[in-house]
């Protein structure tokens, strides 16, 4: 018996604007592409019709943000070019690490690179602190001095470390920075960084912003890696952070298509070092670029969409052609209706009743199924889990994404980790020894790459998903970058 692939899909009918930028060939384009604009169908038929031209799928390299995106893409991408050999889209974490390794010097690195996880990074900065406060290496202000244990520095220490390298500054250049602007504690943490990096060499390991910023550094000094494809798409473009654009640029220095889709007005992950200005600046950082939008929303109804309006108003672009901001943000509707209504609540408790009631009257009294249903809520870690037990308590039947819910609040590892800690506590009382601490502050908190955990395509997380709630992940603080 033979399995046979799936046939080819038929080609999808495509608006004015869509066909403009599957039929765009040469120069870098960026995509002004808002929800439901049709822009990943817009993305596979540009890859289609490259392949039928004649262009080599290997030559191919499409590039998004989260595992879940790549596989949507790849089973589209497969599905619509049939039997022929359809590119592999990719995450950017994944790209550089196929791109590390196949680079790595096996005098210096006998096994595999290893990426740390988030817990597994935060265990590693919070052991060197540690040490600090012993050693006294690092000459960390007076004032800071106390906090070096605390997990709240650790963090922060952690988003210095990410930021520098996203920027692609060293220990050298950061401490020279410092120096500049008189930061005192600027300069410790390019002291440390140069301890962590040492660190993580010595391991054998790698963290994510030092994975990409490694790639950029390869691409950079290896003609031969611009000479790899002739067009690279990118999804998700408003996500990108310095260290990915620097990337990107050395990708297509050979002569290679760029084409970009993104959203400035959804670019929502600066906590994770997302820089908007990737979208802004596209035409500085790629000479010759050119700006289309895509002006049909196909999900949102005209009452909906000009409720956003009001609010995109207020959220200045600039440095992007008039013309196609006003048409990216005057989308045409396909249907009618939408309702948006703005309540207001005393307290988080009744807010959570009040978002049970009304399901539950959206489903006994007009009928709509709960799987039509869905909630957003800020914060993943903090509001998800109680979103989900009241809405459970409620009689509203709630599922969430095993990939979005943090794992310490599983029903299933809850009272594993309960146990867990009870008899720790025990047996360290036993000895005489300080009790830990109690509670889910005990364990390390899950971050946005532990759902990253080194993998055949490692990634950073996407935002929480509950059925019929979803959230995004927490934030981390934002760094000052260094002044132009």
């Amino acid at each position: 018996m033979v399995r046979t692939g799936p046939g080819r899909g038929d080609p999808p009918v495509l608006d004015a604007a869509q066909r403009a930028v599957v039929e765009h060939t040469g120069g870098p384009l960026l995509v002004l592409a808002g929800p439901g604009t049709g822009k990943t169908t817009t993305l596979v038929e540009a890859v289609a019709a490259r392949v039928a031209a004649g262009t080599d799928p290997a030559r191919i390299l499409v590039l998004t943000f989260s595992r879940k995106a790549a596989v949507e893409l790849r089973d589209r991408t497969a599905l619509r070019l049939g039997g022929a050999r359809a590119p592999q889209p990719t995450t950017f974490h994944s790209f550089c690490y196929g791109l590390v390794r196949a680079h790595q010097d096996a005098d210096l690195f006998a096994d595999p690179i290893r990426l740390l996880s988030g817990p597994e990074q935060d265990v590693t900065v919070r052991s060197l602190l540690e040490g600090q406060r012993e050693l006294r290496s690092i000459p960390w202000p007076d004032d800071l001095r106390a906090a070096l244990t605390t997990r709240g520095f650790a963090d922060e220490v952690r988003a210095v470390l990410a930021r520098s390298r996203e920027l692609g500054l060293g220990p050298r250049e950061l401490a020279a920075f410092a120096r500049r602007i008189g930061r005192p504690d600027w300069a410790a943490a390019a002291a440390f960084l140069a301890e962590y990096l040492d660190v993580l060499d010595l391991q054998g390991t790698m963290d994510y912003a030092e994975l990409v910023h490694r790639a950029v550094l390869l691409a950079d000094r290896t003609p031969s890696i611009a000479s790899l494809y002739d067009a690279v798409y990118v999804d998700e473009y408003q996500d990108t952070d310095a260290s990915q654009v620097r990337l990107l640029q050395a990708l297509t220095g050979g002569g290679a298509a760029l084409v970009a889709f993104g959203d400035p007005d959804q670019s929502i992950y600066a906590f994770r070092g997302a820089d908007v200005n990737g979208v802004l600046d596209f035409a500085a950082a790629f000479p010759g670029g050119r700006v289309r939008a895509l002006t049909t929303s196909r999900r949102s109804g005209a009452a909906l969409l000009a409720a956003t309006r009001l609010l995109t108003a207020r959220m200045p672009v600039p440095r992007l052609p008039a013309d196609a901001v006003r048409a990216h943000r005057e989308l045409r509707a396909t249907r009618e209706g939408g309702r948006v209504e703005v309540l207001t609540y005393p307290t988080a408790s009744t807010e959570l009743d009040n978002i049970a009631d009304v399901l539950r009257r959206a489903h006994l009294e007009d009928g709509v199924p709960w799987r039509d249903m869905a909630v957003l809520v800020r914060s993943g870690g903090r509001t998800l889990p109680s979103m989900r037990r009241a809405l459970i308590a409620a009689g509203v039947p709630t599922e969430t994404d095993g990939t979005d819910a943090p794992l310490r609040h599983e029903p299933a590892v809850s009272p594993l980790l309960t146990a867990l800690r009870l008899a720790a506590t025990a047996a360290t009382s036993a000895m005489g020894a300080p009790t830990p601490a109690a509670g889910p502050a005990a364990a390390p908190a899950p971050t946005d790459q532990q759902a990253a955990a080194p993998t055949a395509e490692p990634t950073s997380a996407d935002g929480a998903t509950s059925r019929p709630g979803t959230a995004s992940a927490p934030g981390l603080s934002a760094t000052p970058a260094p002044e132009a």
